[in-house]
């Protein structure tokens, strides 16, 4: 048995595998081990222990499930902090187990492997987006990546920076949107496949909670979910829906947890002007991503 952490900006979350790859468990926790790094550069000493608190469970968890491998990864939050050796050092003293902190490529690299798992195969460059709390990555591959990118608007730091009133003002919206469409200009520029790729597939949080809302899901369904077609008519719709609602409304739209309704504007900002800028009429679901990409790393390497 085989465990994966990754250990995200928003979130904390824990994958088991058999040795033939088969899921056993799969929790996602929101612990926002990023809040407030993009006002002061550091990780809270509250948000390090309540992500520590959560992984210490997750450990129990795969151990009790016979996970005798457990591998700890970091991503955008772990890479900024100037105070993430601490943590680092926090979380090894508490579990005895290295915290892995992926470059960006890495990170790309095992997100496109996971992301693609359950979906058909495609002999054809396919591009995957990967909204996060602290960053966006965008890679592009057939089976393995050829080109990826990176850009700091996630749906935490982008909330921080730019979302600053409970009913979104509408200038805060078009300013994000611009934002990250300036940097997909660059983006494109320097690598025009981003914008050619015969199938876009997006993955994590905000972009599952999106197809969610999309569907009305009152529970997490991941059958409806992966390999779902989400077109740029329903994300628009999503958007225009929670950006006009106080959190106290967002959070009763079906498919959508408290512990994402407060930074959905943000990720919804991130999705619309992707697809606007790449000019995408729809993109595929994937509830797969990173951690898979971390656990089936492992088992091959084991």
């Amino acid at each position: 048995m085989i465990a994966a952490i990754d250990v995200g900006t928003n979130s904390a979350n824990l994958l088991v595998i058999d040795e033939h790859g088969k899921e056993l468990t799969r929790v996602i926790t929101s612990t926002r081990l990023g809040e407030g790094l993009h006002s002061t550069g550091e990780l809270s000493v509250e948000a390090m222990t309540r992500t520590i608190e959560v992984i210490t469970a997750y450990i129990a968890t795969a151990t009790s499930l016979g996970a005798s491998t457990i591998h700890i990864v970091g991503t955008a939050a772990c890479r900024r902090a100037r105070n993430a050796t601490a943590f680092s050092e926090l979380l090894q003293a508490k579990t005895q187990l290295t915290l892995e902190v992926l470059s960006e490529s890495d990170e790309a690299a095992l997100t496109f492997s996971g992301a693609l798992i359950g979906l058909p195969v495609l002999d054809a460059p396919t591009l995957v987006i990967d909204i996060g709390g602290g960053s966006t990555e965008y890679t592009v591959g057939t089976q393995s990546i050829d080109v990826f990118a990176s850009i700091p608007f996630g749906a935490v730091t982008s909330t921080e920076s730019h979302i600053s009133s409970d009913l979104p003002r509408p200038e805060d919206l078009t300013n994000l949107i611009g934002a990250v469409s300036d940097e997909l200009e660059d983006i494109t520029r320097d690598h025009p496949i981003v914008a050619t790729a015969i199938r876009t597939v997006g993955v994590a949080g905000t972009i599952v909670a999106i197809a969610a809302v999309e569907l009305g899901l009152h529970e997490f369904d991941d059958a409806a979910l992966h390999g779902m077609t989400l077109s740029r008519e329903a994300v628009e719709d999503v958007f225009r829906t929670v950006a006009t609602e106080p959190l106290a409304l967002r959070v009763q739209n079906p498919g959508l947890g408290p512990d994402r309704a407060d930074i959905i504007v943000a990720g919804c900002c991130i999705l619309v002007a992707t697809m606007r800028r790449l000019h995408l009429s729809e993109i595929t679901v994937s509830t797969r991503g990173l951690l898979d990409g971390v656990a089936h790393r492992a088992r091959l390497n084991s």
